[in-house]
Formats: structure tokens, C-alpha cells, sequence
């Protein structure tokens, strides 16, 4: 037991030092005062969680390695954090929360469950932060939204009603439906990357000796396959910006044609929540004092939406072009250099590197090892250009 026990406390305080260092340099990127200091408030509950971990050694006898490196995982969080912001890696640090959770779930004690309740109201705090500072129900604010840092058991004895998600509720972890921004960039790309691939191959096999026709066609594969994820992306997001947009004109209409009755549901949703009944009428009837917030927050509540982040059908319509675009140019850019053996090669290798590459930032999503979803997007992309490549052969030779 007391190897497993080891074993255990250095996988367990190699992932709070990795959370300490990701939320240290998301606090060092962060611009936001407010956020930063959540983010600084957050390392400092992971800081002593470590030190349970380190204390757990030294029990065992076991000395304390010194800190290495964050893993790759963390390292290209904190990458992208510094490229596009702390708001672009939202999903990814949540999803890391959630498994972090979920793996001190499965280590039964009463410490483990602590941790886990710590993990839990993280998640809490990065939804609350994505709420652009809105104040919890009945007018206070959560104190990791201020300006002065907390910690997580600050948090729950200051608001117990956001303890953590209800039972049979989704956690915030799981809910990854409107910001996933770089979720779609990745197979954006994989998606240009793998078809054009194919495609490239297909026409390689059919005409070998010229590429020109290879040529040919990889651009015209990357411009059609392009425009076309854009226009779909753009009808996409317009229609569903304006079903949200109908949704919230109707909410509007029933606030100023029944607001008694708007009042009833809201103070019924903090029933919910688990606040009395005095209580949810208070907050209800303290928020339709301002016609503009009770619209705001039965929107949120009600109808699940943001008004603030419905979805720029243009930017969208855009990002899946040159996402689509940059995954489609690279097995065409050899072919302009020429054609013969050498090139077709390059094409072929620059091909593959670009999907071990890919496959590595899916695995930012899954959370599955880098190597395994680097290599099974490489094995996919092998697959289609093979069949591809046989088939554009076969129908060569035929028409030859």
C-alpha cells in the first residue's frame, strides 16, 4: 500500500503544480484585474493542495521532488492564453478542472473529497467569470469576482447556495456549445487538411506527370471546400442568431405585457436554486425594479442564453475560411515548386507532420495523450489519401 500511496501523492502533487503554474501565467496574461486576481486566488487553494501532497511524502518518507515543467497539455493552454487570451482557453481549463475533479472522486477520504469540492466551485468561479462579473442571486458578488483574492472555502462559506452544480445537472465542464471558438478552428483545419489531402493525392494518382492538373486542383479544392465551409458556417450562425434574437424580442413582449406573471417565473427559478420563498420573491421583485436587468436575467435564466455572445455570423464565416484554408494549402504548397518523385514525397510528409499536429491540439479537447491523437489523425489522413490515391490511379490507367 505504501508504494500505491506514493505512487498516488506524486501523481496528485505533479497535477497541482501544473494547475499552480497554469493559473499563475493565466493571472501574469490576464489584463483584467478582476479576473487576474481570481485566477491568482485560484492558485493559491492548488498551492495548498500541494503542500497536502508534499506533507503526504514526507509521511511516507518519501523526499519531495523539486518542480519540473508543466505537462505538454498545460504548457499549450498556456500557449494559446498568451496568443488569444484567457477567454479563447475557457473550455480547456474547464475541461482540466472536471478531470481533476472527477480523478479525486475516485480517491475516497475526507481530504480528497475537500480537494474535489475545491475543483468543483473552480468551475464555478470560471462560470460566474464568464458572466462578466454578474452578481450571484440576491445582490452580492462572489468574492473571487472582486478585487481581493479568496479562496474556494472563502467562496462556499460566503455563498453556500453555489456550493456546486446540482445533482443530474450538467457541469459547467461539459458545456461547450457556444464558446467553442478553438474547438472549431482545430478541425477547421483538419477538416481542409485532410480532404484537400486526399484530394491532392486522388488527382496524383490519376496524373502523375503533370502537376499542373495536381496543382490544379488543390487550389481549386481549397478555394471550393473554403468558401463553402464559410457560407455554410455564416447561414449556420445567422439563423441561429436569429432564433436567440426572436427569443429575446418575446421575452421582452411578456415583460411588458404580463411583468406579474415574468416576476412569478423568475422568483420560481430561484425556488430552484434553493433559496426560500421569501426570498426568491425579494430578489425577483429587487431585480424588475430595472426593466433592463429582469430582461437580462430571464434571459439568462429562462432561456439559457447571453445576450452579450449571440455570435458574429461574419466572424465566423470567416475563421472557417482560413481555418479550412490553412489545413487545404499545405499538401499544395510542394506542387508549386514543380512536380516528379521529390515533390510528391514532400507534399506527403508535410501532409502528415501537419496532421501529428493537428491531431496534438485535438487532444487539447479530449484530454487524451498528444501521441495517441496525434497518431491516430495521422492514420485517418493515410487511410482517405490511400483510397483516394488508388482510386484517382485506377481511373488514370483506365482512360490512358
Amino acid at each position: 500500500m505504501t508504494g500505491a500511496d506514493t505512487a498516488r501523492s506524486l501523481e496528485n502533487l505533479k497535477l497541482e503544480r501544473d494547475a499552480i503554474a497554469l493559473y499563475e501565467a493565466l493571472a501574469a496574461i490576464e489584463k483584467d484585474e478582476r479576473r487576474a486576481n481570481a485566477f491568482r486566488a485560484i492558485a493559491g487553494d492548488e498551492r495548498r493542495h500541494a503542500e497536502i501532497w508534499a506533507g503526504k511524502l514526507r509521511e511516507l518518507g518519501v523526499e519531495v521532488p523539486p518542480p519540473s515543467p508543466p505537462r505538454l497539455r498545460v504548457r499549450l493552454i498556456i500557449f494559446l492564453a498568451r496568443l488569444f487570451g484567457t477567454h479563447a482557453v475557457s473550455d480547456l481549463v474547464q475541461a482540466l478542472e472536471g478531470e481533476d475533479e472527477a480523478m479525486y472522486q475516485e480517491q475516497a477520504s475526507p481530504e480528497f473529497e475537500a480537494i474535489a469540492a475545491d475543483e468543483r466551485q473552480h468551475a464555478e468561479i470560471w462560470k460566474q467569470l464568464a458572466r462578466s462579473g454578474a452578481g450571484v442571486p440576491g445582490g452580492g458578488r462572489l468574492p473571487l469576482a472582486g478585487l481581493a483574492p479568496a479562496s474556494a472555502a472563502e467562496l462556499r462559506a460566503a455563498h453556500p447556495s453555489v456550493e456546486s452544480p446540482e445533482l443530474g445537472q450538467p457541469e459547467p465542464w461539459h458545456r461547450t456549445g457556444r464558446s467553442g471558438t478553438l474547438r472549431a478552428v482545430i478541425f477547421g483545419v483538419s477538416d481542409g487538411l485532410v480532404s484537400n489531402t486526399s484530394l491532392v493525392m486522388g488527382v496524383a494518382g490519376a496524373a502523375a506527370g503533370d502537376p499542373r492538373f495536381i496543382l490544379l486542383a488543390g487550389i481549386a479544392g481549397l478555394l471550393a471546400g473554403a468558401f463553402s465551409m464559410a457560407a455554410g458556417e455564416y447561414i449556420s450562425m445567422q439563423s441561429q442568431r436569429e432564433l436567440f434574437e426572436q427569443q429575446i424580442v418575446l421575452e421582452r413582449e411578456e415583460l411588458l405585457v404580463m411583468p406579474e406573471e415574468e416576476e412569478a417565473e423568475l422568483a420560481a427559478v430561484y425556488r430552484a436554486k434553493g433559496f426560500t420563498p421569501d426570498e426568491a420573491r425579494a430578489i425577483a421583485h429587487r431585480l424588475f425594479a430595472d426593466p433592463q436587468a429582469a430582461l437580462d436575467t430571464l434571459v439568462r435564466e429562462e432561456l439559457g442564453l447571453d445576450p452579450d455572445e449571440l455570435g458574429n455570423p461574419w466572424r465566423a464565416a470567416l475563421g472557417s475560411f482560413l481555418a479550412f484554408g490553412a489545413g487545404a494549402v499545405v499538401p499544395v504548397v510542394p506542387f508549386v515548386f514543380g512536380g516528379g518523385t521529390a515533390v510528391f514525397v514532400a507534399s506527403i510528409g508535410l501532409s502528415l507532420l501537419a496532421m501529428f499536429v493537428v491531431g496534438v491540439g485535438v487532444s487539447l479537447l479530449t484530454g487524451r495523450s498528444a501521441l495517441f491523437s496525434g497518431v491516430r489523425q495521422v492514420a485517418i489522413g493515410i487511410a482517405a489519401a490511400t483510397v483516394t490515391y488508388a482510386v484517382g490511379r485506377a481511373i488514370g490507367v483506365s482512360v490512358s
